[in-house]
């Protein structure tokens, strides 16, 4: 009990560290392009896909057409593709972008269009709206393209008919696989190429598609492996001095993103110490109440605060970094970046020649060639939250990072609509969180005198995240036992040292309560928001921890999975009412369905005490048993969705009939071995 409260507190003390200097941002375009519209820097923009399945090519070209129709010269910009599962599929569908690009981007420009990925916009316009004969005509020309994709995803191939069309197709063969295939590079768009224009005789920003070589022999480094091939291409391509990854579900929202990017990183006082800018990541299929909880707080409260000590982590998508801090570059004082620099020389070779050239870097035995990439080179191998440990190391060579949440969201993309999916996401992010505290690039020695203190306390957040689970498990299980069995844990109702502990879990209580409904949260969401809470740290973060100390003494290796970006009609329809879905079996599952079972007989245990046996008094009982009847009964409460789950839902989201009798077997064989001990 002693330690379970000491760990609390330890842990209630880190999280104020991000609460008690807090910075909010705001950007001057107007002056920014006043300076510098002239000599604005090239950008490169990185989209990152691996599965056609779990990613749709629909949804992939939804996001580039996004980042391609940004509001900044196409001369300027050029979009990359990581294609990790080498789908023809997804290619077919980048060609097909490329082609409506050319109508897209001045539609955009024309009528200021947001958000510009085309599905979006699309969507979030009225029928009142839809009369326009330009809009129509462009809707038309999407859904045209959509069509063919659709058609083509539908069948599972490109037909030979469009494979004759293109040459790009011919490196495609019949032993191609997602885990098995050469490497494939495209240059769809090329800037270079005065004769490819827009509609408007505009020319169009650079569009490359890649698919690094795989091979079943070579360990490819998932996302991280991508991410370091496409930083070699495109040095040899474009090398734009400043870099923005976003996963393939998160489409550009605001056509001004990489203007207020470049406020930071063109700022005459501060921008020599800045490496990098990262945007809250933001949901546009959450529902009103977030039944699986949300990053809503982290967001809103957490990275603010861990700005005002140099800056928040790297979170993986809506970040822009300069390509020299990924390069490895350390912090100095004197030496400057500039990032107005000249355009690259005009290269002599043709666009296949160079498409041929640059497949070499994008090998599968690239990194096995004593190279520093993964280590003292581009992002981190060796973590699955790479993206976390990348920032880390760029902090601990001096830089600083800047979060700024504009108005109007640079970035919108989709959340899981599963239990399973939220699970599963965040086993992964605490585990990856976790492995680099026990690593050497531990922010507690390796940031030791190189980061600012609070803000090694706000990497702990993160990294203890795992942790967590043994004082929760312990509150979710004792003190329901101890109830069942009479023996009370907490000073009585009457006694002055019951007021400490009512104190912590009132004002503990008021205080998220009133934090998130100040982030925008609803009074429901909240309540979902500590169910989630529960849930994670009694599955996913036990399953994390145990992983990590597996791997931490050679018994396990890193695995990444990739979260589903398809939902079934179904659960989509459950998913929009606010219902949770259990549906799949699962270890993590079957744990919380235990928990709640053991809680709910305790419950009853001590009911049939007072009501029906009368062997305890009313008064004796809520004299010595306040707190643990509050406990038991809020865990109890919280479950509801389990128990009309377990017992109740007809639907494919209910919990499988296999694990609801192994969980109320164990349960009340438990419960019952401790009542009668």
């Amino acid at each position: 009990m002693l330690g379970a409260e000491l760990w609390f507190g330890f842990y209630w003390f880190i999280t104020q560290s991000v609460r008690w200097n807090r910075i909010y941002r705001h950007t001057f375009r107007d002056r920014l392009l006043m300076r510098y519209e002239n000599e604005l820097p090239r950008v490169d923009v990185f989209v990152c896909t691996a599965d056609p399945v779990i990613e749709p090519p629909i949804m992939v070209i939804n996001t580039v057409l996004s980042v391609l129709a940004y509001n900044y010269p196409p001369e300027k910009l050029s979009v990359y593709l990581s294609d990790d599962a080498g789908s023809e599929l997804t290619f077919y569908a980048l060609l097909e972008a490329s082609r409506f690009a050319k109508h897209w981007l001045p539609y955009c420009k024309k009528f200021n269009v947001e958000p510009r990925s085309p599905a979006a916009y699309f969507a979030s316009l009225s029928v009142s709206d839809q009369s326009d004969a330009d809009f129509s005509k462009m809707k038309g020309l999407y859904e045209e393209m959509a069509n063919k994709i659709d058609v083509v995803c539908k069948a599972g191939t490109v037909s030979d008919q469009a494979k004759l069309e293109y040459k790009g197709f011919s490196k495609w063969n019949s032993y191609s696989s997602k885990k098995n295939h050469t490497a494939i590079l495209q240059i769809l768009i090329d800037n270079r190429d005065e004769e490819t224009k827009d509609i408007d005789g505009v020319r169009l920003p650079t569009l490359v598609y890649v698919a690094r070589e795989k091979h079943p022999e070579h360990f490819h480094n998932f996302k991280d492996g991508a991410m370091n091939a496409l930083l070699r291409v495109s040095s040899e391509i474009s090398n734009a001095p400043v870099i923005l990854n976003v996963d393939c579900d998160m489409y550009s929202n605001n056509s001004n993103a990489i203007q207020d990017a470049l406020c930071f990183f063109m700022d005459e006082e501060r921008s020599r110490e800045i490496a990098f800018v990262q945007f809250p990541q933001s949901f546009g299929n959450a529902t009103k109440n977030e039944v699986y909880g949300s990053l809503r707080v982290i967001d809103e409260v957490e990275f603010h605060g861990a700005d005002g000590y140099g800056g928040p982590l790297y979170t993986g998508t809506g970040c822009f970094h300069r390509r020299d801090t990924l390069y490895g570059r350390e912090y100095s004082t004197e030496a400057r970046i500039d990032l107005k620099s000249a355009c690259p020389e005009k290269m002599e070779e043709n666009v296949h020649e160079l498409e041929e050239r640059l497949e070499r870097l994008a090998s599968s035995t690239y990194d096995l060639n004593n190279t520093q990439w993964g280590n003292e080179i581009g992002l981190k191998y060796g973590c699955p939250v790479e993206d976390v440990l990348t920032g880390l190391t760029i902090k601990c060579k001096g830089w600083k990072s800047v979060y700024y949440r504009p108005k109007r969201d640079a970035f919108v993309g989709v959340t899981a609509t599963t239990l399973d999916q939220i699970l599963v996401q965040h086993k992964r992010w605490s585990e990856g969180d976790l492995m680099i505290l026990f690593s050497k690039y531990s922010p507690v020695w390796y940031g030791l005198g190189k980061l600012n203190p609070g803000l090694v306390l706000g990497y702990l957040i993160y990294c203890l995240w795992s942790p967590n689970c043994w004082a929760t498990l312990y509150y979710s299980i004792v003190p329901s036992f101890c109830l069942l069995k009479g023996i009370p844990l907490f000073p009585q109702v009457s006694s002055k040292r019951f007021l400490p502990f009512a104190y912590v879990l009132i004002a503990e209580l008021i205080y998220s309560f009133a934090e998130f409904l100040w982030s925008g949260g609803t009074i429901l969401g909240w309540w979902n928001e500590q169910r989630i809470w529960l849930y994670k740290r009694t599955s996913s973060y036990m399953f994390a921890f145990l992983d990590t100390m597996l791997k931490l003494f050679g018994s396990s290796n890193t695995t990444f999975i990739v979260t589903p970006k398809v939902t079934s009609e179904d659960v989509l329809l459950r998913y929009k009412q606010e219902k949770m879905e259990f549906g799949s079996a699962s270890p993590m599952l079957t744990i919380l369905s235990t928990l709640a079972m053991i809680n709910l007989f305790c419950l009853m245990g001590l009911v049939k005490k007072l009501i029906l046996t009368r062997e305890l008094g009313l008064e004796y009982v809520f004299e010595t048993m306040a707190l643990q009847i509050l406990l038991c009964g809020i865990l109890v409460f919280v479950n509801l969705p389990l128990y009309n789950a377990l017992f109740f839902r007809q639907d494919k989201g209910k919990i499988p009939s296999s694990t609801a009798f192994q969980s109320v077997a164990f349960a009340l064989s438990v419960c019952t071995c401790i009542a009668y001990m």
